[in-house]
């Protein structure tokens, strides 16, 4: 399964220029508002030191990382669920995403124009969360009117139990609630996923700052706002220069590496969006290829077997796992082998983030 991030803000707050930076895929970027009309899309890996390091000892032929989509769309104004500025048209290409990555302007810039006319990063977030809920609302407004006539003269127990779990629905979105915060029955959890509620993405707040606060190392005011306000809602946040990585990205990798004395920017946005929706990676290691796979934390063995190739799952008769950390210290599979921490491991195994698995299968 790969992940899929849509990207979302105000115009002009540097959405197109981060997803420059991720994609390196030149994403036109202007100063006034509605520069993106069609949304971008692009693929970016996941960076995994660990695999480079596997790769050492397993001699493969190939490395192939997992990997993040990024969904960037036009930016969004006030009103925009009812038609203002492109409308909420855009908000249909970031439904089926996993996660929503906001962006929010913490800078000023008098050469870069705010659409609200001054920098206000907890206002711009009221803004954009405003609008995706009201275009949840108007999602679940539509299917609960469809539903509630037709379940007005049938018996069907389906039915009247979609339209009650309508209802506490919106009465939370009334309220001005998020989707995540209802609490499901088992039954319906199901339907709750088939709505592709924007409300209910988990939400990762990238403050896009200057370079000269980027490059201090401590956050500002309006990034401190913006950290603050994300703790107190369960949410995840960190803070990039925008403009900066999607410079850094134009050069070679080996130029790269100049600029960072820790981790680039980029690849903290990567992995925690990837964290965000708590999942782990496992490999697959061989003569051929070392390979990255993403599932979610918790996954036993045939479910993670079944990422690969259904027919893994389908006729799984058993893992044979070891740990990446093992092959470091004991650099091959012969040794860990003599170690005895070469496993056979059954349907009910757990994997870890960073097994290198081995799957039996008969179909």
């Amino acid at each position: 399964m790969g992940l899929k991030c849509g990207i979302v803000g105000l115009p002009n707050v540097g959405k197109s220029t981060l997803f420059n930076a991720l994609t390196a895929a030149k994403a036109e970027s202007a100063n006034y508002p509605f520069c993106t009309i069609e949304p971008n899309v692009g693929v970016v890996t996941v960076p995994d030191p660990r695999q480079e390091k596997i790769a050492q000892y397993i001699k493969p032929q190939k490395i192939v990382p997992t990997t993040i989509e990024f969904v960037d769309i036009a930016g969004l104004v006030k009103g925009a669920s009812q038609g203002e500025g492109l409308g909420n048209q855009f908000l249909s290409n970031i439904r089926e995403t996993d996660a929503i990555v906001q962006v929010v302007r913490c800078f000023e810039d008098p050469n870069v124009v705010h659409v609200a006319g001054k920098v206000d990063p907890l206002s711009d977030i009221l803004t954009i969360n405003t609008e995706l809920l009201l275009a949840d609302l108007e999602t679940v407004t539509k299917r609960y009117t469809k539903i509630e006539k037709v379940a007005r003269t049938s018996n069907d127990k389906k039915l009247k139990e979609e339209k009650v779990f309508l209802e506490k629905l919106l009465q939370a979105l009334n309220q001005e609630k998020p989707a995540s915060s209802v609490e499901l029955e088992e039954h319906e959890i199901p339907l709750f996923k088939g709505l592709h509620l924007l409300t209910a993405k988990p939400m990762l707040y990238v403050c896009n700052v200057s370079e000269a606060e980027y490059s201090h190392g401590k956050p500002g005011p309006y990034t401190q706002k913006v950290f603050d306000y994300a703790q107190k809602q369960g949410q995840q946040s960190l803070s990039i220069c925008s403009a900066l990585e999607a410079e850094i990205a134009q050069l070679p990798p080996e130029e790269q590496k100049e600029f960072y004395s820790d981790e680039p920017g980029l690849h903290r946005l990567i992995r925690t969006s990837y964290a965000l929706l708590n999942l782990i990676t496992f490999f697959t290691a061989g003569e051929k290829e070392v390979r990255a796979w993403t599932i979610k934390k918790g996954t036993k063995a045939p479910q993670a077997a079944g990422v690969i190739h259904s027919d893994f799952e389908r006729g799984f008769i058993r893992a044979e796992v070891y740990h990446c950390e093992d092959l470091f210290q004991l650099k091959s599979e012969a040794a860990i082998k003599e170690a005895g921490k070469y496993r056979s491991e059954g349907k009910d195994y757990i994997v870890q983030d960073g097994d290198i698995m081995l799957f039996r299968f008969n179909v």
